[in-house]
């Protein structure tokens, strides 16, 4: 079975060390409002635990959760007792999921009280990496909000270790590993806009996790060429990305993306 383990690279310069896959857990909270092409049924607590069992056995050790995805938090806190030092946790500030519906607030005081929930549903008391959870105007959030310099502030108390954004352009990209430690940015064999941040991050020792990283670019293929494995050569061809977060709760699926992406890096079929 190829697995990651051995793997693992340097997420920028934050100290963290990182698998190069990252399990996204969406699908563990929320079912509604989802962008996925079919629909599915969130796994019950045993299912969870297998998924996140069989996520350590591959070698993987980074997990992705976030306040808007519904109950997804407060799930994992009761499923990682335990294991928190065999994880990287990676939350989200500043979206918030109510009633079927997402609504921004980037407020200093809504930060803080966003992390310090964070931390409660988590059961640890400190979250590895918190990202801003962008609504797509990321200059403005990271220049006028307040909510940059409250993570700042959030991390020399040791309430987290590093701190970035999750944006939705190349400026707002730049201006976040400028100021911050980590960008994750969506690069993937439909989407490349990004590229100048990936580019950025590897010259300046700063952290890129990609999401999105298999939207669908089955169009643009040949016939008989494995989809995921062209996404993977691509982001991990970059010399900026540390880590691809994949939201499948699937275990052969996962179980698929981690051997490909073991082949892919290690350079073998």
């Amino acid at each position: 079975m190829k697995t990651l383990h051995g793997l693992d690279r340097p997420l920028g310069d934050t100290g963290l060390v990182v698998s190069p896959l990252g399990l996204g857990t969406v699908k563990l909270g929320r079912d509604q409002g989802v962008k996925y092409p079919s629909g599915f049924t969130i796994p019950d607590d045993r299912e969870a635990r297998q998924l996140l069992d069989l996520a350590r056995e591959l070698g993987i050790n980074l997990i992705d959760t976030a306040p808007a995805y519904g109950r997804s938090e407060e799930r994992l806190g009761p499923l990682l007792r335990g294991q928190r030092d065999a994880w990287v946790i990676v939350s989200k500030v500043g979206e918030e999921f109510e009633g079927g519906q997402s609504r921004f607030d980037f407020s200093p005081a809504h930060t803080r009280l966003s992390l310090e929930r964070s931390l409660k549903r988590l059961e640890t008391d400190i979250i590895d990496l918190v990202l801003v959870h962008s609504d797509g105007n990321d200059v403005a959030i990271l220049r006028d909000s307040g909510v940059y310099e409250t993570l700042a502030e959030l991390k020399r108390e040791g309430k987290l270790r590093a701190f970035g954004l999750s944006g939705k352009t190349v400026e707002g990209g730049l201006l976040a590993l400028e100021r911050g430690d980590c960008a994750m940015v969506t690069y993937n064999l439909n989407e490349q806009g990004e590229r100048p941040v990936l580019d950025y991050a590897a010259e300046h020792g700063k952290g890129i996790l990609i999401k999105k990283a298999l939207a669908s670019g089955h169009a643009c293929l040949g016939a008989g060429v494995d989809p995921v494995r062209a996404s993977f050569e691509l982001l991990f061809g970059h010399p900026g990305v540390a880590s691809a977060i994949i939201g499948t709760i699937n275990p052969l699926h996962l179980s698929h993306n981690v051997a490909t992406a073991a082949a892919v890096i290690r350079g073998g079929h």
